[in-house]
C-alpha cells in the first residue's frame, strides 16, 4: 500500500465540498462514503432545485450530478450552473448514446460516468478533475483587467463583464485563467492543451483555437480586435490585460 501517495490524496482533499445530486439514497450514500474516505466535505441533494438551493447558500468546489432527476432533467441543473459559475460538473448517466453523452459535455460538463457504476470509478474521476482546477488556489481572490472591464472571481469561479456575468464552460474558464494568471507571456497550442485539456487529450491542437475564439465572442468588447487574449503569430497565445497597444 502506497501510504505516502494516500497521505497527499487526503491531505488534496482538506476543505475541498462534493455536491452528490442523485434521488437515490443508496447511490447518494455509497459514493459520499468513498469521498469521505478521501477526505472530502460532502453534501447531498435529492432534486434539481434543491442542489440550486444549495449551491447558493454554500461554498461547493465540485458537483456530481445525476441526469435523470425528479423535478428537473440534469442538463437544465447544469445549464443554470453554468450561467453563473465554472464550477466543476461530473455526470452520472444512464443514457448510453453517444450523442447523449456529447450533449452533455456540449452545455458544460467536465466529465461523465455511465450507470452501473463502480464508486472507486467516481472518485477517481473527481480527483483527476480537482487536480486540473487545483491552481486555482493559488490565484488572488479576484483579479480585475482593463480598468474593472473584466473580473475574474477565483474562489467563486465566476467571471463578469462590465459588471455583468459572463456563462463560460469550464474548458474556457480555464483557458482564460491560465493566460490571465501570466499577463504577456506566450502560450503555445500544445502547452494550452497540457494545462486546459490535460495530458490525456487526444484531439487536434486547433481545437484550442476554437476554444480562444469563442472566449473572446464572450469577453471581448471587439471580438475581431481582442484586447485581451492576443494571437502571436506562429507560436501561440497571450493574455495582454486589457491594453490597449
Amino acid at each position: 500500500m502506497n501510504t505516502a501517495g494516500s497521505e497527499r490524496s487526503c491531505k488534496a482533499a482538506v476543505n475541498k465540498t462534493i455536491l452528490m445530486v442523485d434521488d437515490e439514497a443508496k447511490i447518494r450514500d455509497v459514493v459520499t462514503s468513498y469521498l469521505q474516505k478521501d477526505g472530502y466535505r460532502t453534501l447531498e441533494s435529492a432534486s434539481g432545485s434543491e442542489a440550486l438551493d444549495v449551491l447558493e447558500r454554500e461554498a461547493v468546489d465540485l458537483v456530481i450530478l445525476d441526469l435523470m432527476l425528479p423535478d428537473m432533467s440534469g442538463e437544465e441543473v447544469c445549464r443554470r450552473i453554468r450561467l453563473r459559475s465554472s464550477l466543476p460538473v461530473l455526470m452520472l448517466t444512464a443514457k448510453v448514446s453517444e450523442n447523449d453523452r456529447v450533449t452533455g459535455l456540449s452545455i458544460g460538463a467536465d466529465d461523465y460516468v455511465l450507470k452501473p457504476f463502480s464508486p472507486r470509478e467516481v472518485a477517481a474521476r473527481v480527483r483527476a478533475i480537482l487536480r486540473r482546477t487545483q491552481d486555482d488556489a493559488l490565484l488572488a481572490d479576484r483579479m480585475a483587467f482593463g480598468g474593472g472591464e473584466l473580473v475574474i472571481l477565483t474562489l467563486k469561479r465566476e467571471v463578469y463583464k462590465d459588471g455583468d456575468p459572463v456563462a463560460l464552460t469550464p474548458n474556457e474558464y480555464k483557458l482564460l485563467l491560465t493566460l490571465a494568471r501570466h499577463p504577456e507571456r506566450c502560450f503555445t497550442r500544445d502547452e494550452l492543451i497540457e494545462k486546459v485539456l490535460g495530458f490525456d487529450f487526444e484531439g487536434d491542437e486547433r481545437t484550442v483555437d476554437q476554444h480562444v475564439k469563442n472566449l473572446r465572442q464572450k469577453i471581448e468588447p471587439v471580438p475581431k480586435a481582442p484586447r485581451y487574449i492576443v494571437t502571436v503569430y506562429g507560436a501561440g497565445y497571450r493574455f495582454a490585460g486589457g491594453v490597449l497597444p
